[in-house]
């Protein structure tokens, strides 16, 4: 990547003139952005969902922020960019409708089982009592669990929506019910963070694991099982149960704001 003065420069210049050719400048300049972002996506979904898709997708959204990005903002660029490239993915992706809906409804079913024993319980609910929640066996809920990590995206930024230029996408959008309260729209984004890293401190040990390594020393998914001596298929079971309860406290909080 050029030099910071350089960087600065053709930024400058780009934003005086428009030039097509100093645009394609910074794209090329940023593209490895969205390597970054389709990688991180394309480790949860389905096989069927080609990176390279996920790529093409996300070069669109690469575009957006370096068409409207102001090199005066108080943000980085990568910062930016960042977010509208996953949001360009996902927006593709959902245009698609490649969340099966029984899969959306069962995501639902757990999220609202975690909740309600949550509320009782005053602790996180073990796999037995959701199980037991929702009516199925500890080993369909695995199953489940499986299904949903397959065609969902789960990250921790995507919990809330921040903006309407669309940096932002929310969980919420992925899994959508029209019925539920969205977080975003009762709570401001400081309290979100606070309540969220609230919530991932009470998360159960290895789930908090999973979401600190997963997220915070950004190792990918395969990474983790070694690390934890277990299968790439199993730390993706605890991390979908983790996001669920993530959402589900948002909720939680967003109904009593």
């Amino acid at each position: 990547m050029a030099g910071a003065t350089d960087t600065r420069g053709l930024w400058r210049e780009y934003r005086r003139t428009g030039a097509k050719e100093l645009r394609d400048r910074l794209i090329v300049m940023y593209s490895p952005l969205v390597k970054y972002v389709a990688g991180r996506l394309g480790s949860g979904l389905p096989a069927h969902v080609d990176e390279g898709d996920l790529v093409s997708y996300g070069l669109l959204g690469l575009i957006g922020a370096i068409e409207r990005y102001d090199p005066d903002r108080d943000i980085k660029f990568e910062t930016y960019a960042i977010a509208r490239i996953r949001g360009s993915i996902i927006d593709e992706l959902r245009a698609l409708d490649w969340v099966p809906r029984s899969v959306r409804s069962r995501a639902r079913e757990i999220e609202r089982a975690i909740a309600a024993l949550e509320a009782r319980l005053g602790r996180a609910p073990t796999d037995e009592e959701i199980a037991s929640r929702v009516g199925v066996t500890v080993e369909e809920l695995e199953e489940s669990l499986t299904d949903i990590a397959r065609s969902s995206i789960a990250a921790l930024d995507e919990l809330w929506s921040v903006s309407g230029e669309g940096d932002q996408v929310s969980l919420l959008d992925t899994l959508e019910d029209p019925d539920s309260v969205r977080p975003a729209d009762a709570l401001d984004e400081t309290e979100l963070r606070e309540i969220l890293g609230d919530a991932i401190s009470r998360l159960p040990e290895r789930e908090k694991l999973v979401i600190t390594l997963y997220y915070y020393e950004e190792l990918t998914l395969r990474e983790i099982g070694e690390v934890l001596g277990v299968t790439e298929s199993r730390i993706s079971q605890l991390h979908t149960k983790a996001i669920l309860r993530l959402k589900a406290r948002l909720a939680g909080a967003a109904a009593r704001a």
